[in-house]
């Protein structure tokens, strides 16, 4: 399988016609790039970022059924939730992990809601190959959890669900359409559609690494943009409504020694009726999130100060040792698509987190709400609903049964057990040359064939591809990550034959958007542009 943007292009430059060509290059879009080439449809998928660089890459990494959602009596969308934790456990265990959670117990009534609750968790979820919920006496939790306060605390009810990596998932699930035949263009911004007899019959788009300009005819556009479907349902109605209203999540990473231990928090209720977790994630602990509904959507979306507040708050109120702003290492949001109804609202409860399928006069088919778990449901449902109005011919859905890249039978540990099947690649690049051994610096564990793997096999074109999505340090330790960036400018600019202005200015890019990730507080000074910036 080859898995290189160049390639990519090639084909592109001698192929007109297609059966599918997909809008979108985040869960959705790459999950329904998936399901189109396993069915054997000619597919194109076109993201003008980076693969998951919104809101994909930017979630609480659960893959789970959604307990507030059982809460709230929506125990369909718990059900299929549940149903696809269990597909994505057995297709993907390189990636997704049985996590333990807890949830502290402060009173009797708590302690039998919750077990209630979470029984029928379980029923729904059924023999989907995670542990069964249980109730754990104070001292096992504080066993569990040694870093939660015991004041008050009678027990826990522990319960089980799923962890991933995001934009990881989402970079293996694009190399596996490309295993079907796929075709999948990072940094290609769709600039409008094209029309015959009033129907969409293609798209145009500009491939913004070259500015060159391309027309693709297909049988089906499909819309999977997310938070920016508007943008695109403009293209084809200027007048239309909007249909997603954007809600914000926010989430801080901390220290692991906020825990201690492997167990996940879950407080349950808090002063704004959403949950909040604390979750063990790649050595640090990731805490959020947060729901706040916004009137306008980026693609590098910034936390409130007032979202920080509430996540420290809360989490203060449950940890011996309570965060602060300096104990934050990196800081980051994403917007979820919600499907907005027809009133104005502000509340982000009113607002499905369901998804739904748009069937435009002109034919172009748009998909928006929805959740990580449910992706592979979500990209379902748009192909079979093209088979339906007839634009596709019929064939079976099998990505029941598709193993994502990178599979083995389950997660590895050590340095490289993120990249599954892949490893064995970074390996072979370091016995092949001992300089591919080279720590990338002195204070991290990331060696230059990871970097050179990247770029090579998983279409990295900047730094911020690698250090944000790939490597993921910009989520878990940003000030880490701006460290790293003159390293892995470096390495990528002798693999992509580039030259020190383009070292540069990769570096000024990433420190600006660094910024963006780090708190300002007057003891560090970072947030504010006034830390030292990195250089080659």
């Amino acid at each position: 399988m080859v898995f290189r943007r160049e390639s990519f292009i090639e084909q592109v430059e001698v192929q007109e016609n297609w059966d599918v060509i997909i809008i979108g290059g985040g869960a959705t879009g790459l999950g329904t790039a998936v399901d189109a080439a396993s069915r054997g449809y000619k597919t194109l998928l076109l993201e003008q970022s980076d693969f998951a660089k919104g809101t994909s890459s930017r979630s609480t990494k659960l893959v789970h059924g959604g307990v507030r959602y059982l809460a709230q009596g929506d125990v369909a969308l718990v059900y299929e939730a549940l149903h696809e934790r269990g597909l994505l456990l057995k297709n993907a265990p390189h990636l997704v992990k049985d996590q333990d959670f807890i949830i502290p117990v402060y009173s009797w009534l708590s302690k039998y809601k919750y077990l209630i609750g979470l029984t029928l968790y379980d029923l729904l979820a059924g023999k989907s190959g995670f542990k069964k919920s249980m109730f754990l006496s104070a001292e096992k939790v504080l066993k569990a959890i040694p870093g939660l306060k015991p004041d008050g605390l009678i027990g826990g009810v522990s319960y089980s669900d799923g962890q991933f990596d995001d934009a990881r998932l989402a970079l293996n699930l694009a190399q596996t359409a490309a295993e079907y035949g796929g075709v999948l263009l990072n940094y290609t911004k769709v600039t409008g559609l094209t029309k015959e007899g009033g129907n969409v019959n293609g798209v145009s788009f500009t491939d913004t690494e070259t500015n060159k300009n391309y027309t693709l005819k297909a049988k089906v556009v499909i819309n999977a943009t997310g938070v920016f479907v508007d943008d695109i349902l403009k293209m084809d109605v200027p007048t239309g409504k909007a249909i997603v209203r954007p809600s914000q999540g926010a989430h801080v990473v901390l220290d692991a020694s906020f825990l201690k231990g492997d167990s996940a928090l879950m407080i349950p209720k808090t002063s704004d009726g959403r949950v909040l977790f604390a979750v063990p994630w790649h050595g640090k602990v990731l805490v959020g999130t947060t729901d706040t509904p916004l009137d306008e959507h980026s693609l590098e979306p910034k936390p409130l100060d007032e979202e920080i507040e509430f996540i420290l708050t809360t989490a203060g109120k449950y940890l011996t040792r309570e965060p602060s702003r300096k104990d934050v290492l990196a800081a980051f949001a994403g917007l979820r698509p919600l499907a907005a109804p027809g009133k104005d609202t502000n509340s982000t409860k009113e607002i499905s987190r369901s998804h739904k399928l748009i069937i435009s006069t002109s034919g172009l088919i748009t998909i928006t709400g929805g959740k990580w778990t449910t992706y592979r449901r979500m990209a379902m449902d748009v192909v079979d609903k093209a088979i339906e109005l007839g634009k596709l011919a019929a064939k079976k859905c099998i990505t029941q049964d598709v193993k994502i890249h990178g599979y083995v039978a389950e997660m590895q540990g050590g340095n490289l057990g993120l990249y599954g099947a892949d490893a064995a690649g970074i390996r072979a690049l370091m016995k092949a040359d001992p300089k591919m051994s080279e720590a990338l610096h002195a204070d991290f564990k990331y060696v230059k064939a990871e970097v050179v793997w990247m770029v090579r096999n998983e279409m990295a074109r900047t730094i911020e591809d690698v250090l944000s999505r790939r490597m993921r340090l910009l989520f878990l330790d940003a000030k880490g990550a701006l460290v790293l960036a003159p390293a892995v400018a470096r390495v990528m600019a002798e693999e992509l034959g580039k030259d020190e202005r383009w070292i540069n200015d990769q570096i000024d890019a990433f420190a600006t958007l660094v910024k963006q990730y780090l708190l300002y507080t007057p003891e560090t000074g970072s947030g504010d542009g006034t830390y030292v910036k990195a250089t080659a």
